[in-house]
Order: C-alpha cells, then sequence, then structure tokens
C-alpha cells in the first residue's frame, strides 16, 4: 500500500453520506457475527454479508480489487491469519477466533469495519487478545482530535498494546477513506507521538489495530492475499471509520 495517497477534507454532507454506509457496513458485520458457530464455512459468512449490502442498494469495494483480484466481498481471517482471509469451503470450528473484515460503498462514499470474535469456548489468551485490540481501537479514536498528529494515535496504540504483552503489525496500516476505500493520510499502528499529519476537521480515517501474541512479523501465504503471523501464533483485528470534528471524534461505521 503506498504511503502517498491524497487527503480529501469532508463536507458535512460527505460525511453524512460516509456515516450511512458505516451503518449499512456494520449490519452486514452484525449478519456475519450471528453465524459464527462451528460447521459454518467461511463462504457462509461472505453471503451473509453480501445479502445485507444487496438489500440497501450498496456494494463492497474489496471485491475485485487489487491483483490478483480480491474475489469476495470480505474478509475472513481465523487464528494466526491477520488479514485478507478469503472466504471459501473452511468451516468454523470450536475456538477458533475469527477476524472479519467488511466495506460498504453507497452513493460513492466508503464505510470500512472489523472485528474479531470466537467461535463457542475460546482460550484465555485468545480472548485477552481479543479485548487488548478492541481496547486499543478506541485508545486510537480518543486521539483522534484536531490539533493532534497521526503520530500521537500511533504511539497510543502502540504503547497500550505492547504494555498488555502483544506486538502490532508493522507492514499493514490505517488509512483515509471517503471517496476511494484508500486515502490519505496512512495510520501505522506503531509510532512517535508528536510526528505525522495534521488531524484536520473533516479527516475521514479507518482506524485498524491489528495485534499478534508473538512477533509483529507477518508473511503472505500462496494465495498472494492471506496475511498470517510469520510464527503461527494468534492475532486478532478491530476496525471503525472515524471523522475527526471541532470536538469528540465521530465514529461513523455504527448502527
Amino acid at each position: 500500500m503506498s504511503w502517498e495517497r491524497e487527503i480529501f477534507i469532508k463536507t458535512p454532507a460527505e460525511i453524512a453520506l460516509m456515516r450511512e454506509a458505516g451503518r449499512i457496513n456494520s449490519l452486514a458485520l452484525a449478519a456475519v457475527r450471528e453465524l459464527l458457530q462451528p460447521g459454518v464455512t467461511t463462504a457462509d459468512l461472505n453471503a451473509a454479508a453480501e445479502e445485507v449490502l444487496r438489500k440497501h442498494g450498496a456494494y463492497s469495494p474489496f471485491k475485485n480489487y487489487g491483483y490478483p483480484p480480491y474475489p469476495a466481498s470480505i474478509c475472513v481471517s481465523i487464528n494466526e491469519e491477520l488479514v485478507h482471509g478469503i472466504p471459501g469451503k473452511r468451516k468454523l470450528k470450536e475456538g477458533d477466533i475469527v477476524s472479519v473484515d467488511c466495506g460498504t460503498v453507497l452513493e460513492g462514499y466508503v464505510g470500512d469495519s472489523a472485528f474479531t470474535a470466537g467461535v463457542g469456548e475460546i482460550s484465555p489468551l485468545a480472548r485477552k487478545l481479543i479485548e487488548v485490540t478492541e481496547q486499543a481501537l478506541y485508545v486510537g479514536i480518543a486521539m483522534m482530535r484536531a490539533g493532534n498528529r497521526t503520530g500521537d494515535v500511533s504511539a497510543a496504540i502502540q504503547q497500550f498494546v505492547e504494555a498488555q504483552g502483544f506486538h502490532v503489525t508493522r507492514e499493514y496500516t490505517g488509512h483515509g477513506v471517503g471517496r476511494s476505500m484508500h486515502e490519505g493520510p496512512q495510520v501505522p499502528n506503531y509510532g512517535t507521538a508528536g510526528t505525522g499529519i495534521l488531524l484536520r476537521p473533516g479527516m475521514t480515517i479507518a482506524l485498524e489495530p491489528m495485534v499478534l501474541v508473538g512477533t509483529h512479523r507477518t508473511r503472505v501465504l500462496a494465495d498472494r492475499w492471506t496475511v498470517v503471523s510469520a510464527d503461527g501464533s494468534l492475532t486478532a483485528h478491530f476496525e471503525h471509520t472515524v471523522a475527526v470534528t471541532e470536538g469528540d471524534p465521530l465514529i461513523l461505521t455504527v448502527p
């Protein structure tokens, strides 16, 4: 992913459109979450999300994105798979943790969010990983205020995660979002406070902590999409699209 992308400041009307795209995105993820049980295939999860998008006259920016073209509307990543897992015939098992990333395009604007959840009973380590990753998202969101810099967000996420004994990825980042799925600025999950791009009202950013148990290192599988932890340890991923305002950060990907 390029680090040099244009930053677009959104108008209140554009943010309202993104809010509606985000609402639909949250509904699609809720439909997927309801299906997380042993025996369900990852293709079933993709179909459930697509049905919600169709119902609302929206579509996914993921499908046919990149090269090779991504073949599905959501990403489903299990256990050691960090991001970009491709839905298919694989069946969920008791004890799995599943990360689901969904995007929605509505009237030309994008909402993008993700969650990780367990299938049935999961290990204490998996439970802690999920809790820490979700908390890291909100730690980052709290720093998304006008006058702060992207490095303030990045540093807050990194410091919180590493204090819990986990690791943040270096290769994959949060990003601006709006008229397209990937805009500027890039917002890594590690960094130095006081550095980076100045946050201004109207910026819209998909903030997405990606956390690993054993190492920050990753590798990409032969399908050229699925990213896994280099040591095979568990991973988790949470994401919201957030607007910078004159006051509190505004989460756009909620019901």
